[in-house]
C-alpha cells in the first residue's frame, strides 16, 4: 500500500514537472515572437494631428495615434499645422513628395482644395485617410484604397449641441444667443452652421461670429472679441465655442468680461484636462465630446490595416454624448492623462 502511495506521489510530481516545462516553453516562444518584431512594423505614416503641438485637443489625437504607433509598429512622423488650413495643404505637399506609405490628414481645407492632391497621392500608391473633418466626396472615390473617416459627423453634431443646449439650459424663444464658429472653411465649417440651424429652428435670435486664423491658432487671443460682445450684447443668454482650444478657454474669456460662473450659458466641443478644470469652474456648463484619442488611434490603425491585408476604408463615427458637471467626474481622471 505505501509503495503503491509512493509510485502515485511521483506520477503526479512528474506530470506537475512537464506541466511547468510546458509552460516555461510557451513563455519563451511568446517572447522571441515579442522580439521578432510588431505585427505592422516597416509601414511609414504621415500624421497630422491638427492643431499647434501641446494644443488641448490635437495633444489628445497626438496621444491617440502615438499609442498606435506604439501598439502596432509603424513610423510615424508628426506634423502640427495650428489648425491652418493653407499650411496643412502645404504640409500634405510635403508628405506626398517623402513618399510614405500612408498618410492621415485633417479634412479642413476642403475637398476643393484637397481632391487633387489626394489624386496625385493616390495615383503614387499612397494610401490617404481622413480624421476630425469629412471629406465624403473623395471618401466616396477611394473608400475601396483605405481612405476612411474616423470622427464625429459635423453638421449632425453642430445640431445635437445646440438642441442639448436648448434644453439643458431652459432657453426660449426670442433668447439670443453668439455662435463662435468656422463657417469659412468648406467641410469644417458644416458643424457651426448645424449649431445655427438648429438654434434658429429653435426661436432663438443667433449671432455669429468668425474664429479669426489668429485664434484659430491661439486660442488666447480670442479674449477681447468675447468681452467686446458681451459688452455691446448683455443680454446674450447662450454662447457656443466651435472650436475645442476655445471651449476649454471659456472661463477665462468670462472672467476678463467680469461675468459670473452660470451667468451666461456656455457650450462646445471636445473633452480635455482643460475643458474638465472648465466644466468645475463653473463656466462651462456642456460639451459635445468627439472622443480625438480615436482620432489619433484608429487612422493609423486603418493605414496599417490597407497597407498590409487591402481593406477598405472603415468610416467610423466617434461622437460619444454629452458631458456636463453631473458626469465629467467619471471621465476626469482619463482626461487628465489625455486619452479622453
Amino acid at each position: 500500500m505505501k509503495k503503491a502511495l509512493l509510485w502515485a506521489v511521483v506520477l503526479i510530481l512528474s506530470i506537475s514537472m512537464i506541466a511547468v516545462f510546458s509552460f516555461v516553453g510557451c513563455k519563451a516562444a511568446a517572447g522571441e515572437e515579442a522580439l521578432a518584431g510588431k505585427h505592422f512594423e516597416g509601414v511609414t505614416i504621415w500624421f497630422f494631428p491638427g492643431g499647434p503641438e501641446g494644443g488641448p485637443f490635437a495633444s489628445v489625437v497626438y496621444n491617440g495615434a502615438k499609442a498606435a504607433e506604439e501598439d502596432l509598429g509603424p513610423t510615424v512622423t508628426y506634423v502640427w499645422s495650428d489648425w491652418d488650413p493653407d499650411k496643412m495643404i502645404s504640409q500634405f505637399k510635403e508628405a506626398i513628395a517623402a513618399a510614405p506609405d500612408g498618410i492621415c490628414i485633417m479634412g479642413h481645407p476642403g475637398e476643393v482644395a484637397f481632391a487633387p492632391l489626394v489624386d496625385e497621392a493616390e495615383s503614387k500608391g499612397i494610401i490617404v485617410t481622413s480624421q476630425n473633418t469629412e471629406l465624403p466626396s473623395i471618401q466616396a472615390k477611394y473608400g475601396a484604397n483605405g481612405f476612411g473617416y474616423v470622427g464625429a459627423s459635423n453638421y449632425s453634431a453642430g445640431v445635437s449641441l445646440a438642441r442639448q443646449s436648448v434644453l439643458e439650459f431652459g432657453l426660449a424663444k426670442g433668447d439670443k444667443a453668439l455662435v463662435w464658429g468656422l463657417l469659412a472653411q468648406e467641410t469644417r465649417g458644416l458643424r457651426t452652421q448645424g449649431c445655427i440651424d438648429a438654434l434658429e429652428e429653435a426661436g432663438l435670435t443667433v449671432d455669429y461670429l468668425e474664429i479669426s486664423d489668429e485664434i484659430n491658432s491661439d486660442a488666447t487671443m480670442g479674449t477681447p472679441v468675447i468681452t467686446g460682445y458681451i459688452s455691446a450684447n448683455p443680454d446674450v443668454k447662450l454662447i457656443i465655442t466651435d472650436h475645442g482650444a476655445l471651449t476649454s478657454t471659456v472661463g477665462t474669456y468670462l472672467k476678463a468680461a467680469n461675468v459670473e460662473p452660470g451667468e451666461i450659458s456656455t457650450a462646445g466641443f471636445d473633452l480635455s484636462s482643460a475643458s474638465v478644470e472648465a466644466i468645475r469652474s463653473g463656466y462651462l456648463g456642456l460639451i459635445l465630446d468627439q472622443q480625438p484619442w480615436l482620432q489619433g488611434y484608429l487612422p493609423i490603425l486603418q493605414v496599417c490595416l490597407t497597407k498590409t491585408y487591402k481593406f477598405a476604408g472603415l468610416p467610423i463615427d466617434t461622437g460619444s454624448g454629452f458631458i456636463n458637471a453631473e458626469n465629467v467626474e467619471a471621465l476626469a481622471g482619463l482626461a487628465e492623462e489625455g486619452i479622453r
